[in-house]
């Protein structure tokens, strides 16, 4: 409730005289420590209830209260609205004068939806405070569900004139801002985030024109546009990331920060020139559906408390490895959740930054400028930092550096790109840094993997192919009392018998036996088996762990190990 409005529920508490200055400082740093909104942490805590503290943010902003088992919409003032603007904001009518329209707002406390309204309906507007959780409900009794399927959609929109290649900038500029255009890219995004989607890809070839998202892991084609609205689309998402629409030569980066689902969203746009137009990605950072915490990260308990003893060290390198998109960054930022709090400065380098972090120093490396990894990690030292996290160890000199600062006293966290968690002192070597400093800085590495989650509504026993177990390199005998699964397919699931993703992980803590193979160069194959012996379970005992737990198939652990 209210994720992104912690500091100001904080300080309405505090001015309304709720509670104690004492108990409001316990709660600030159990919503640190776990992520928990601090409206969540708040009202569990049972010191505040549910509708004490909306009543009270209703009278800090001199606004209405409306008990959720009091609203009775007036299907009158529907018209106020257009259905997709309902879902958009996640706000619906309640009441009206000549003067100004009352709304009742999934969230009260975002003013941007104030500015959006004030503009598109020439009138004050009011956002009155109920339920959150109630909101959708009154929507959807209001103005039905958001549109399932943008077939429809398409159908309408087929008729709009496209634009050829040659179009010039106004066209472009004016063909980005038609009506219908705005209205499918804002449907795009809603069904994006419905879905839970990681990233939106406009693809234009030579007679189509695709979009796509990625749903755990995999890439699912939605119903295709017509291929002549393709400079209309991709212009509409260059004007909301403020790049520039005429340059369609050389890539361009940019960012979205846009409103679904009455809450806010960031979106990394990234564009590239391909023979048939500019293919976009949009990357979608929503901090609703990620939870920064170690403990839900579907990690074995030894494995989380190897990295919370690592993090907490007074000095050393911790790093991360993966390939993109195995989930590195959201396991740095839950490390970093174990030691923000007030005693202690972190100071993390980004690129970009993905998700902003209460307590936490966050710099967005940018190149343009000469800000790199390198230059950004240099800097820290100066700040006098704790911890610091360095989004990649791309070449040698950020490497030295974070050596440098991990001999001085601070914990330095980072990721690589290598298959296992003994490859990275490979890959550091290959760097060129010296192998006693590795040996003398680095305290453990994580080696990780995302992949695919059985979908629990329709996960169904079954007795696998000889053949595929022989693959697994497992004897026979173990697991002759186990168990095997894998999704029938179903609609939660979109028939594809998978839904959600989870971490296979492996964490090689650093003794000084490997320390000694470190130094004298020893091959990874050797690092391995070192670590083996000193208790690392490797990437494919987790998945065993995962199969025979019933959370994912033997496929999946196959594919990614």
């Amino acid at each position: 409730m209210f994720e992104d409005h912690s500091e100001t529920i904080r300080d309405i508490v505090a001015e309304a005289g709720l509670l104690g200055e004492d108990q409001i400082e316990e709660l600030w740093e159990t919503h640190i420590a776990t992520g928990k909104s601090f409206a969540d942490a708040l009202t569990d805590s049972d010191l505040v209830s549910r509708e004490q503290l909306l009543q009270t943010i209703a009278a800090h902003q001199r606004v209405p209260y409306y008990p959720p088992e009091n609203i009775s919409i007036d299907p009158s003032l529907a018209h106020v609205l257009k259905p997709e603007q309902a879902h958009k904001y996640a706000i619906v009518p309640v009441a009206a004068d000549p003067n100004k329209i009352t709304f009742l707002a999934k969230d009260p406390l975002n003013f941007s939806i104030i500015d959006d309204l004030s503009f598109l309906l020439q009138r004050d507007i009011e956002l009155a405070v109920t339920d959150p959780d109630r909101v959708h409900d009154f929507i959807v009794q209001c103005y039905g569900e958001v549109r399932s399927s943008l077939e429809d959609f398409i159908h309408e929109i087929e008729g709009l004139g496209g634009l050829g290649s040659d179009a010039s900038d106004s066209e472009l500029a004016g063909a980005a801002s038609q009506a219908p255009i705005v209205r499918f890219v804002d449907l795009v995004l809603q069904e994006a985030v419905k879905a839970k989607a990681s990233d939106i890809h406009f693809e234009p070839f030579e007679d189509q024109f695709r979009i796509r998202y990625r749903i755990d892991g995999a890439l699912f084609e939605m119903a295709p546009p017509p291929k002549s609205l393709a400079g209309a689309v991709i212009a509409r998402v260059k004007v909301m990331s403020s790049l520039n629409i005429a340059e369609k030569r050389i890539p361009q980066d940019g960012r979205i920060k846009t409103i679904v689902g009455g809450r806010p969203i960031d979106l990394r746009v990234s564009t590239l020139p391909t023979q048939f137009g500019e293919s976009v990605v949009l990357r979608i950072l929503d901090k609703g559906v990620v939870n920064l915490d170690l403990e839900n990260l579907s990690m074995q308990e030894e494995i989380m408390e190897g990295i919370r003893e690592l993090v907490n060290r007074p000095n050393g390198i911790f790093i991360v490895t993966g390939p993109t998109g195995s989930g590195k960054t959201t396991t740095l930022y839950s490390a970093l959740r174990e030691v923000n709090v007030v005693d202690t400065k972190i100071l993390t380098a980004e690129d970009p930054v993905e998700y902003e972090i209460e307590g936490i120093m966050q710099v967005q490396i940018n190149h343009q400028v000469g800000l790199t990894f390198a230059s950004a990690l240099r800097s820290f030292l100066r700040q006098d930092p704790d911890t610091i996290m360095v989004g990649e160890i791309r070449d040698l000199e950020t490497a030295q550096i974070a050596v440098q600062a991990s001999l001085t006293g601070h914990v330095v966290l980072s990721t690589l790109h290598t298959n296992d968690a003994p490859g990275a002192v490979t890959r550091l070597i290959d760097m060129g840094l010296e192998p006693y400093l590795i040996a003398a800085s680095l305290e453990g590495v994580l080696g990780q993997r995302l992949l695919r989650s059985v979908c629990k509504g329709c996960r169904t026993p079954y007795e696998p192919d000889q053949n595929v177990v022989n693959m697994l390199g497992v004897d026979p005998v173990e697991i002759a009392d186990k168990q095997f699964y894998y999704g029938r397919g179903c609609s939660e699931c979109n028939r594809t018998g998978y839904k959600g993703r989870q971490g296979l992980f492996e964490l090689m803590l650093i003794n000084d036996r490997l320390r000694d193979l470190v130094t004298n160069k020893a091959p990874t194959l050797m690092l391995k088996q070192c670590a083996i012996e000193n208790g690392m379970r490797t990437l494919r005992d987790d998945g065993l762990r995962c199969i025979f737990d019933g959370r994912t198939t033997i496929e999946e652990v196959l594919k990614y190990t």
